[in-house]
């Protein structure tokens, strides 16, 4: 009877120690742009689904035609290509993704694309939510949806870049 009434103590205590621990939970806000300092951007964290990204894809290297060739292949995938054309500065990289605090989820997702293997150039004071794809000369093809699939497994959930908040998801 005497341990009954210890265990049914322990219980109890356990169950009022949970609920103030629930109560006094400072992290239950945490990554939201309620903590988020004053003049600092809210990026939009949401991975999107290919049909609601918009992107321009621009040839940065010496093969003429790539960035249209690559484009195509964007549309095939069901991307809005908005823009096509060239980049005057030629770079070595396989591609530079251009984006700002609207675009950081559709960014995320482009990245699977390239297997991880793109840069990122990230302009806090960017306002539209298209991601420029820079083709550079190290870039070969686009990844398979399995490859795309892994990448985005390996790549886990978009996070705000360095001095932005994520933007407060609606549930």
């Amino acid at each position: 009877m005497r341990a009954l009434v210890v265990v049914g103590l322990l219980a109890v205590l356990a169950l009022v120690f949970v609920v103030v621990a629930l109560v006094r939970d400072t992290q239950s806000s945490a990554g939201l742009a309620g903590g988020c300092p004053e003049g600092w951007p809210l990026a939009d964290v949401t991975l999107r689904e290919p049909k609601d990204v918009k992107i321009n894809v621009y040839n940065a290297t010496d093969e003429p035609g790539r960035a249209t060739t690559v484009a195509d292949d964007f549309r095939n995938r069901k991307f809005q290509v908005k823009k096509v054309g060239n980049e005057k500065k030629q770079i070595d990289d396989i591609a530079v993704l251009r984006y700002g605090p609207k675009g950081v989820g559709s960014a995320h997702l482009l990245r699977a694309y390239f297997l991880n293997n793109a840069e990122y150039d990230y302009d806090p004071k960017r306002t539209d939510d298209v991601v420029d794809v820079v083709l550079g000369g190290g870039f070969q093809q686009l990844a398979t949806t399995t490859e795309v699939n892994q990448s985005l497994g390996d790549l886990g959930s978009p996070v705000a870049p360095e001095e932005s908040c994520p933007m407060p998801q609606d549930d």
